[in-house]
């Protein structure tokens, strides 16, 4: 494993690392601790240090999951959670410093840590960005020993960039992948100028760029890749990226032409992410043991070249820019 520097914590990062929204044995149907436990363990056992949580994924369970993992270890492994999402209607509003607050005092008994390595508000509406007070609550929370730092996960890079102007923030969570190039077009010079770190998250599109996702592909019913394809639930630029199934099916065999079809096109998705320096650590998912290992394989996999890189945003530009890099 390879470790990069977070931005401006001090925290020293696998490049590889652990988001947990599926931890529990995938999307849809009940957690299944066992398998957390399992997935959770496997991820320290290949030199992951960083693990990414929230509040909202299956009720609390995956904190408490990561929490219990954590203390029974002896690394040093990085928590990083979040919290807002469970402010419903989720509204600019329904975010005030109490509600927050509560949050991260909840978040810290369930992952039964003294304070929060990260925290993150977890993709609010656009309006939190102007509110210095909310930003001010987690300079309290640091002065009290509560957290460490703060960083924002967000939907459009033009609230990544309104984030960077609040001096505290020290960590930015976007989607980027192959299908998603914005980020690395207008956010991460600004990024390395205010030395923010870049999570990337949905590293492979939920699933899709995997390859092996069909047009036949039947996903459970509380999968969000059943419900929220047109954002009928949350975002819809959470569920494969925002970009239509039947394009992406399309984008991805041409994938497959150009980084050979006898090769692993989800740890090349993972692998590509790092090929920009600005990224501090992707943070793909897992259901499975087996997937911990192939995302972490990604790391010592070879360099894209140049070639290489010019196919992947050629693809992008034919298939997915009109579809997707104005929305966010």
């Amino acid at each position: 494993m390879k470790y990069r520097k977070l931005g401006k914590t001090e925290m020293e990062v696998s490049e590889v690392s652990l988001g947990t929204w599926q931890v529990g044995g995938g999307w849809g149907g009940r957690f299944d601790h066992n398998q957390a436990y399992k997935i959770l363990n496997e991820a320290i056992d290949q030199g992951v240090n960083f693990i990414d949580t929230a509040d909202v994924y299956d009720g609390g369970l995956s904190e408490q999951a990561v929490g219990k993992v954590v203390k029974e270890r002896t690394e040093n492994v990085f928590v990083a959670t979040k919290c807002g999402r469970q402010i419903q209607p989720h509204t600019n509003e329904g975010y005030t410093p109490e509600v927050l607050r509560t949050f991260v005092e909840t978040s810290l008994r369930n992952l039964r840590l003294e304070a929060l390595d990260l925290i993150q508000l977890h993709c609010p509406p656009t309006m939190v960005f102007e509110r210095p007070e909310i930003f001010g609550l987690f300079e309290d929370l640091k002065t009290e020993g509560k957290i460490k730092h703060l960083g924002v996960s967000v939907e459009k890079v033009a609230e990544a960039i309104r984030a960077m102007e609040y001096s505290n923030v020290a960590t930015i969570q976007v989607i980027f992948n192959m299908f998603r190039l914005k980020p690395a077009e207008e956010l991460f010079d600004l990024a390395l100028q205010n030395n923010c770190g870049v999570i990337a998250r949905v590293p492979l599109a939920s699933g899709l760029l995997s390859g092996k996702i069909t047009s036949e592909t039947v996903f459970h019913p509380e999968d969000h890749r059943t419900f929220n394809r047109a954002g009928e639930a949350f975002d819809k630029g959470e569920t494969f990226s925002g970009v239509p199934l039947h394009k992406g099916i399309e984008a991805v065999e041409e994938l497959k032409a150009l980084l050979g079809v006898n090769r692993d096109l989800a740890s090349l998705g993972i692998k590509w992410v790092l090929m920009f320096g600005a990224i501090s650590t992707v943070i793909p998912g897992a259901s499975k043991v087996d997937q911990v290992r192939s995302n972490v394989s990604a790391s010592a996999l070879p360099e894209f070249t140049v070639e290489e890189m010019e196919g992947v945003k050629a693809i992008y530009d034919k298939y997915l820019r009109s579809e997707v890099h104005g929305q966010w």
